[in-house]
């Protein structure tokens, strides 16, 4: 493991990722076979890091060789469960062991572009967590990199492999409830009155790298409601409509069999949470398809009272509605409203799959597709397509704007300043690869 200064130095210095060339990198990279073990990095070994590692542990062939984070304390605690991996600080130093098949990037939200990246580069596949980026043009630039380099990515919507999921999109897609017209999900959390609290700057707490976390971001002092987990409420690293929207929006697009909105418009605030936070307590964003269709997702974290009747997803069609939950899907048959037949217009049914834990079915999934080179469930562009989705809502939210979304050249047709907010500039030394 680095001591301090050796960790300090490798953060800090001045060739970032210009010593990941791909044409070396990936010309030594091993290709497992069928009956092979996956020798796997782990680079942020935090919240959802650590169930990762729960997830992939549970898998035979799945090597946990090195761990990797930017909070000691967290290296610490995955060396308790797995004595034999290795630690370091630096994502650079996993990227540049020749004898990983693959990394696993749960590192927050501003990391994953450049992390994505260059492991690609570097001639190892990844599984990156959700949402894929934090901008929208590093997000396609992390699919042409994947392409260029025949890398698999796993991005971490972990519902592209859930049988329930499947069996639905296969049932919508048979038109069995008609029209799906309007689809919503909602992300319900009563944080008021304190919300993530208030804190002053000050010294990070032992064993943080800050300079390391903070990555393309601007420098800052340290703030206890930032990091290690609250980072969730800054829009500057994450946000609440990506963190839990992209699930959503994601299993939507996929159900509905649709590429991306023509237009999204998003409203909300700190109506009611009086906190450190950046992003809004309550909002509501509303996306139009050309094919006629509206997709709804709500961030509710001033109440918590359920949005729906049932589940967490409901889809509405002129035949029936859905409301999917973990383990079923309920359809409820509709009828005739005004100057229509009143009869039920199909029989009530209900959809399950005998499966187990979503997230173990996509590690398997990821391992699977390591060995076979065939895409995985959530590949890089479904899950860039989704994120997508989630930054132009907090781009139509922050501009107070409706945004009309050109999806083939990705770009805003009709505000120039939305363009403007696509990507940002980062931090030196760190640039994409």
């Amino acid at each position: 493991m680095l001591d301090r200064r050796e960790f300090t130095a490798a953060s800090l210095a001045a060739t970032a990722l210009t010593g990941l060339a791909s044409s070396e990198k990936s010309a030594n990279a091993r290709a497992p076979g069928p009956n092979d073990k996956v020798r796997l990095g782990f680079i942020g070994v935090g919240n959802r890091g650590s169930q990762l590692l729960d997830s992939f542990a549970k898998h035979a062939d799945a090597d946990v060789a090195v761990l990797c984070d930017a909070y000691e304390p967290y290296l610490e605690r995955g060396k308790t469960q797995f004595p034999k991996a290795e630690t370091s600080g630096d994502f650079r130093i996993v990227l540049e062991r020749r004898d990983l098949d693959a990394v696993v990037i749960a590192t927050p939200d501003h990391w994953h572009a450049i992390q994505t990246i260059a492991a690609c580069r570097a001639g190892k596949d990844v599984y990156v967590e959700k949402p894929l980026s934090i901008a929208i043009r590093e997000g396609r630039r992390m699919v042409e990199v994947a392409r260029e380099e025949k890398r698999i990515v796993q991005v971490g919507t972990h519902r592209r492999s859930a049988g329930l999921y499947a069996k639905l999109a296969e049932f919508v897609a048979a038109g069995n409830m008609g029209k799906v017209t309007v689809s919503r999900a909602y992300r319900i959390s009563n944080m008021s009155p304190g919300g993530i609290g208030h804190a002053a700057a000050s010294d990070p707490p032992p064993g943080l790298n800050w300079d390391m976390w903070l990555g393309p971001r601007p420098s800052r002092p340290f703030q206890a409601t930032i990091a290690p987990y609250k980072f969730r409420w800054w829009d500057l690293y994450s946000s609440q409509m990506a963190n839990w929207g992209v699930h959503y929006l994601d299993a939507i697009r996929w159900i509905t069999g649709e590429v991306a909105p023509a237009s999204v418009c998003a409203m909300g605030g700190t109506f009611a949470v009086d906190d450190d936070r950046t992003v809004p307590d309550t909002m509501e964003a509303v996306f139009e398809f050309a094919s006629g269709r509206l997709a709804v997702f709500g961030q509710y974290e001033a109440s918590g009272a359920p949005a729906m009747l049932r589940g967490e997803l409901e889809l509405r069609g002129t035949l029936g509605t859905a409301f999917v939950d973990y383990s079923r899907v309920e359809i409820v048959p509709d009828a005739g409203g005004q100057f229509q037949d009143r009869q039920p217009r199909m029989k009530p049914q209900t959809l399950a799959v005998d499966e187990g834990d979503w997230t173990d079915q996509h590690t398997r999934n990821f391992l699977d597709c390591v060995k076979s080179r065939q895409r995985p469930n959530a590949d890089v562009e479904e899950g860039h397509r989704s994120t997508t989705m989630s930054l132009l809502g907090n781009m139509s939210l922050a501009l107070k704007q409706r945004l009309e979304w050109d999806a083939e050249r990705e770009l805003v047709t009709n505000c120039p300043a939305a363009n403007d907010m696509l990507d940002y500039e980062y931090r030196r030394p760190w640039k994409l690869g």
